[in-house]
């Protein structure tokens, strides 16, 4: 296809071919060393490679465009060390969040930066086949111009869906989409290669890749070695037209054994509550749902807090997160009494350390779409499965 650029190197291709556990613990220095770069001898130091090893694949990967020298850097007791950086621009992914009534689409680098970025309204009871073509035509007008490599397209929706066949199951509330190949319809309408998974993996995905973004006011530091050390257990909670949850548990995304895992919004709290799209009573999301209808968003936070602290006390997570547009109109009122949930819950079971924290997630309206696009980029950095 046109905007597939196929003349740069074909780096496309050659990052789509790394397998290389050590390169891509090479690449995943290179890339959260930032411009200032990283010294081989650093690199084999923190890889435990040796120098050899550590030449041949920086090497290699100068070659395929993917590192370039960035200066040269004192040493003590020898001459200058040459630092090497992550070539950004050398390769980039499309992430594609398909929610109920909208569609996000986003074109990051390497280092999963957003570099151009549509939003439109979308209908997804119009048909599976309508959807599909709606979001290639809002993909296809993204890349027009842009000129650049692309490795293919994550693709972030409500589930529950098969992750690795990227086949749909009943999405609550659409139950016509069951059974359809949305990977290979979408893959055969552009031509590239395309990774589905749910919005709530998704964006917890590029929250455990990219980090939390400790300048976003958040209170939290990033994932990776920033000033509040790595979070290797996580729960991320979206509230916008549906309820779920993403995991991070030991670093990495926990899908299930079915790829099930995270239908956060769909366990009953209330035996005789309200009917819920799933065929269940007193699902968390009814309620919460049912609560904002009525403009009673301190009812909707307490009920979000009893399903998280449910989560906090099955799991013995470290954080909780909270994402969505419904989080988003109402941050501090949902923030408050979620954790007020959870700080009655820790009282009561006499923990000494205090209640599990509740913030904000970052990446705000585009976080799933950036975390889809992070479906594509986290493997090539030993980060995680797409």
């Amino acid at each position: 296809m046109a905007y597939v650029n196929r003349t740069n190197t074909e780096s496309g291709v050659n990052l789509l071919a790394l397998r290389s556990h050590n390169a891509a613990l090479v690449l995943d220095l290179l890339r959260t060393a930032g411009e200032g770069g990283i010294s081989r001898l650093e690199l084999a130091e923190r890889t435990g490679l040796t120098p050899q090893a550590v030449s041949k694949i920086t090497a290699r990967l100068r070659a395929d465009g993917l590192a370039a020298e960035a200066g040269r850097r004192a040493s003590t007791g020898g001459k200058p060390r040459t630092v090497l950086r992550l070539v950004p621009e050398a390769g980039h992914a499309v992430g594609l969040h398909l929610d109920r009534d909208e569609v996000t689409v986003v074109l990051c680098d390497l280092t999963g930066a957003v570099v151009a970025e549509r939003r439109v309204p979308l209908d997804l009871g119009a048909g599976a086949e309508a959807v599909v073509e709606s979001a290639a035509r809002e993909v296809e007008a993204l890349l027009t111009g842009a000129g650049v490599s692309v490795l293919g397209v994550g693709v972030a929706l409500p589930g529950p869906l098969d992750h690795v066949r990227g086949v749909l199951h009943r999405v609550t509330g659409f139950p016509e989409w069951d059974g359809f190949p949305l990977r290979d319809a979408l893959a055969g309408r552009l031509g590239v290669p395309v990774v589905v998974d749910k919005d709530t993996n998704a964006a917890a995905l590029g929250i455990a890749v990219v980090g939390s973004g400790s300048g976003s006011g958040s209170g939290i530091g990033t994932t990776g070695d920033g000033p509040f050390g790595p979070l290797e257990s996580f729960a991320y909670l979206h509230l916008g037209t549906g309820l779920g949850a993403g995991l991070v548990i030991g670093g990495g995304v926990h899908r299930g054994a079915r790829t099930g895992a995270g239908e956060f919004g769909h366990q009953v709290i209330q035996l005789d509550g309200p009917p819920c799209g799933c065929g269940n009573r007193g699902c968390v999301e009814a309620l919460c749902l049912a609560a904002v209808d009525r403009g009673a968003v301190g009812e909707a936070a307490r009920v979000l807090g009893v399903g998280a602290a449910n989560l906090v006390g099955l799991l013995d997570i470290d954080l909780v997160l909270l994402g969505g547009r419904t989080v988003a109109a109402h941050q501090e009122a949902f923030v408050r009494g979620v954790g007020a949930v959870l700080e009655e819950r820790a009282r009561l079971e006499g923990v000494d350390d205090g209640a599990v924290p509740v913030r904000v997630a970052p990446g705000g309206a585009r976080g799933v779409a950036e975390g889809a696009a992070q479906l594509l980029l986290a493997p090539l950095f030993g980060r995680g499965e797409g």
